[in-house]
């Protein structure tokens, strides 16, 4: 942390300041309190625009739908036919690049979903899963214009072939939703660290060790705080991530 007087990067557990001498025992519980109170009123943010999205849902469904549908919906998927034209049709390249084409191309609007809109992760699954309806339809419909086939696909192959693409899609969208969660639910944390550990946390740690110090054994609680904290939204990205670009590139390696 820094020293709230010389502003010097000093340990956690100082109480006094090693640069300016100032005695820290008095500021340091104000320090704390203060950064509990900035992560709490984070958080207390984060819940009231949810509820104002679920309210102006609500309350004007049509201009709700129209504006989101618009940007989260229409123009990814404008941008995935264009890329499904330009690769399949224009310059008839592998379906490789499409495939990669349509991971990128839903996350930042994922990512955008929560930032500006905060839709949460059930929002965004099932804005994915429009993304991915639509775009899908309308690559068959181009299909069929250009080469007169049928736009429903012919066999069980097909039709698992073009499910797993289009889950692709969703999951990318779901995974950039889940990245910027990830980002703004750790700033808070990390700015409250300071702050004493949990019971939970303080049991992890001594199970991996009593014989240490106090101050000691306080740190490594604090670790394994942030690490819980972290990892089940971090797991989140991992699993939806990975699932989108496995079922995006199975078919092509045809696996």
């Amino acid at each position: 942390m820094e020293c709230p007087f010389c502003a010097a990067t000093i340990k956690d557990e100082a109480r006094v300041c090693q640069h300016c001498s100032r005695d820290l025992r008095v500021a340091l519980p104000v320090i704390q309190e203060i950064q509990e109170i900035v992560a709490e009123l984070d958080r207390l943010q984060r819940r009231l625009d949810q509820v104002n999205t679920s309210l102006a849902l609500y309350d004007q469904p049509a201009r709700f739908l129209f504006l989101n549908g618009g940007i989260y919906v229409l123009v990814p998927t404008l941008m995935l036919l264009f890329a499904h034209y330009l690769v399949i049709i224009k310059l008839d390249a592998s379906q490789l690049y499409l495939r990669i084409a349509s991971f990128i191309i839903p996350l930042p609007f994922g990512m955008a979903a929560y930032a500006f809109s905060r839709i949460g992760f059930r929002g965004a699954f099932g804005l994915g899963i429009l993304i991915a309806s639509l775009s899908v339809f309308g690559m068959f419909s181009i299909v069929s214009y250009v080469d007169g086939t049928s736009i429903v696909p012919a066999s069980l192959r097909e039709w698992r072939e073009t499910v797993e693409y289009g889950l692709s899609i969703a999951l990318s969208f779901l995974t950039g939703n889940i990245l910027v969660n990830l980002v703004l639910w750790m700033l808070p944390t990390t700015i409250a660290s300071a702050g004493k550990p949990n019971a939970a946390a303080y049991r992890a740690a001594r199970m991996l060790g009593q014989h240490v110090g106090e101050e000691t054994m306080r740190r490594r609680a604090r670790r394994i705080q942030d690490l819980m904290r972290m990892i089940g939204p971090l797991a989140g990205v991992v699993v939806t991530a990975a699932g989108s670009v496995y079922t995006g590139l199975k078919g092509v390696f045809g696996q």
